[in-house]
C-alpha cells in the first residue's frame, strides 16, 4: 500500500513521500487546486531532468483547478540515493514501480471524496512512455504526452543522428563504465543517471520490451495495450529526438487507447526554436500550457490543425 507523508508547505508546494511497493521512498511535491476541483494530474518527467524544472507548469495548472503531483524518480532528484553507483535502477522500474505508486498515491487521496474525479498524467519524454508500464495506468482517464519516445536512435531527426548517437550511445555508455552511473553533470548533460538507465537508454533497440528477460515481454507488452485513456501525443518540427517515426513507434504500444498525435512548429508560439525540453519553460504559460488546458479539462484537442496520421 501506498504510504503518503504530509511535511511543511514551501513556495514549491507541500513536500511529500511516496512508497513504492519494493520499498523505495520517491520524494516530490503536491500542489492544491485553487477554487473548484476539476481532477488531479501527474507529471511525468523526462530522463534527467529534476522535477523542480516542472514546479511553475504544477502551480499553473493547481491555478486552474487540478491537484498536481510532481515527484523525482528513483535515482534522480530528491529521489537520489546517498550512493548512485552500484543503486541497480532501470528505467522500466521509473514505470513499473514509480509512476505505479504516484498513481495509487493520488487515488489513496481522492478515496475520501465523494465522486471520482479524473486523474490525468502530463508526460514529457520518457515520461510519456513509462505510463504503460504501470499495472495502475488502468486508473489514467487522460494523458498528454510531450515529446514522448523511448530514445532508439534510428528514429533520431537525421540532421542531428550522428551527432546524437556518439554522444549517447557512446560517449554516455563508455562513461558509465568508468565511473559505475553516468556523471551527466560534470559533463553539463542533464542529471547523473543510474547506470541501468544510462544502459537501457544505450541499448535499447527497436522493441522496447526486448530490454525484458524473455518470458517477462509478453506481460509487458499487455500491459501497455491495456491502458485506455485517450492520448494526445505533441511534439514540434525541431525536436531531435521525438521525430514522427518515434512518435508512431510509442503510441502502437497503446493499442487499447484512443489516440492522437500533432506536430508543432516553432512558429506557431512565435519562437524560432522550441526543441526537446522548452515547452515547459514558464515562456510558454500563455501559449502552450494555456492550450493544455482543453485537453485536460475536456479532452479537446486544440490542436487540430496540427494533427497528424499515424
Amino acid at each position: 500500500m501506498s504510504a503518503v507523508t504530509r511535511e511543511r508547505t514551501t513556495e514549491h508546494g507541500q513536500e511529500v513521500t511516496i512508497s513504492c511497493r519494493d520499498g523505495v521512498l520517491l520524494r516530490g511535491h503536491l500542489w492544491h487546486a485553487e477554487g473548484a476541483v476539476l481532477g488531479s494530474v501527474i507529471v511525468n518527467p523526462a530522463t534527467g531532468v529534476q522535477a523542480r524544472y516542472y514546479h511553475r507548469y504544477a502551480r499553473f495548472l493547481a491555478g486552474h483547478g487540478f491537484d498536481v503531483l510532481t515527484y523525482d524518480y528513483r535515482g534522480i532528484g530528491l529521489s537520489r540515493p546517498e550512493r548512485l553507483r552500484g543503486c541497480g535502477y532501470r528505467w522500466r522500474d521509473w514505470g513499473e514501480r514509480d509512476f505505479d505508486a504516484a498513481v495509487r498515491f493520488m487515488r489513496a487521496r481522492a478515496a475520501h471524496e465523494p465522486r471520482q474525479r479524473p486523474l490525468n498524467v502530463v508526460g514529457h519524454s520518457i515520461g510519456g512512455f513509462l505510463p504503460g508500464m504501470a499495472e495502475s495506468a488502468v486508473h489514467v482517464d487522460r494523458i498528454l504526452t510531450a515529446g514522448a519516445q523511448y530514445a532508439w536512435w534510428p528514429d533520431y531527426a537525421p540532421r542531428r543522428r550522428l551527432g546524437l548517437f556518439l554522444k549517447w550511445h557512446v560517449a554516455m555508455p563508455a562513461a558509465t563504465a568508468l565511473y559505475g552511473y553516468f556523471p551527466g553533470r560534470r559533463f553539463g548533460w542533464l542529471e547523473d543517471l543510474p547506470a541501468g538507465v544510462a544502459h537501457e537508454w544505450t541499448f535499447r533497440g527497436s522493441r522496447f520490451e526486448r530490454s525484458h528477460p524473455r518470458r517477462e515481454r509478453a506481460s509487458a507488452v499487455a500491459r501497455m495495450a491495456a491502458v485506455t485513456a485517450p492520448i494526445l501525443a505533441v511534439s514540434v518540427t525541431d525536436d531531435e529526438f521525438c521525430t514522427l517515426p518515434a512518435i508512431r513507434r510509442t503510441l502502437r504500444y497503446y493499442s487499447g487507447a484512443a489516440r492522437e498525435a500533432v506536430m508543432l512548429a516553432p512558429q506557431d508560439y512565435g519562437r524560432e526554436t522550441i526543441g526537446h525540453f522548452s515547452l515547459f519553460h514558464d515562456s510558454h504559460a500563455d501559449g502552450f500550457w494555456a492550450d493544455t488546458l482543453h485537453w485536460l479539462k475536456e479532452g479537446r484537442n486544440p490542436w487540430l490543425h496540427r494533427r497528424i496520421d499515424l
